[in-house]
């Protein structure tokens, strides 16, 4: 059992443990069931090779941070996680659609610069902290596809199915956001700027 991706000590009041030490519990435990699942290893061998083998010269240091010594991905990834955030902000703001639309789009032109920089790091994860990496770009696909049917609505004068998206977009930001800290702080990748 993976015992750094666990913490099953009780909580610190005595009787039955609060609900967020629960949920927190099982969190943890289905992220060391998908660090040991092997399932994917496949595709993830393949993937990795493809992304190491682009020929990217001196850009994939400056895309690992290198320069930074630390990762850039992390950096980058406050445009889309900040733009989106505001939007859901201004979304519950009278009068400021055309506002939250722009912060949509503007999330959505970020993720890219951000995608590239977080495979180029992931390209060289050891097995465990890779599984758990992919997880974390799934659940990107799906905030991304979120905001862009909420953009689309949004243009099309669809506010509240906007609005909706966009919801379940921020939903999907916080499970990629666990995920990405789980990898970042729990895994440890990335401490080390020579890593």
């Amino acid at each position: 059992m993976n015992t750094h991706a666990l913490d099953t000590a009780a909580p610190p009041h005595a009787g039955r443990p609060s609900a967020l030490h629960t949920v927190a519990t099982s969190w943890l435990k289905g992220l060391d069931r998908l660090e040991r699942t092997t399932v994917a290893d496949p595709a993830v061998r393949t993937l990795q090779r493809a992304i190491r083998s682009l020929p990217l010269g001196g850009v994939r240091d400056v895309l690992r941070g290198r320069p930074l010594g630390h990762p850039l991905h992390p950096v980058l990834v406050q445009v889309p996680i900040g733009c989106w955030l505001s939007a859901g902000v201004l979304d519950a703001v009278p009068g400021a659609g055309r506002a939250a639309t722009t912060l949509t789009a503007v999330g959505l032109a970020g993720v890219a610069p951000a995608a590239v920089a977080g495979w180029v790091d992931w390209a060289d994860l050891p097995p465990r902290q890779a599984r758990v990496g992919l997880a974390h770009a799934a659940a990107n696909a799906a905030a991304v596809t979120c905001y862009t049917v909420s953009l689309v609505a949004r243009l099309r004068g669809r506010s509240v199915k906007g609005r909706l998206w966009s919801l379940a977009g921020l939903g999907a930001v916080c499970v990629t956001g666990a995920l990405g800290g789980h990898v970042a702080y729990r895994q440890a990748v990335g401490a080390d700027p020579t890593a």
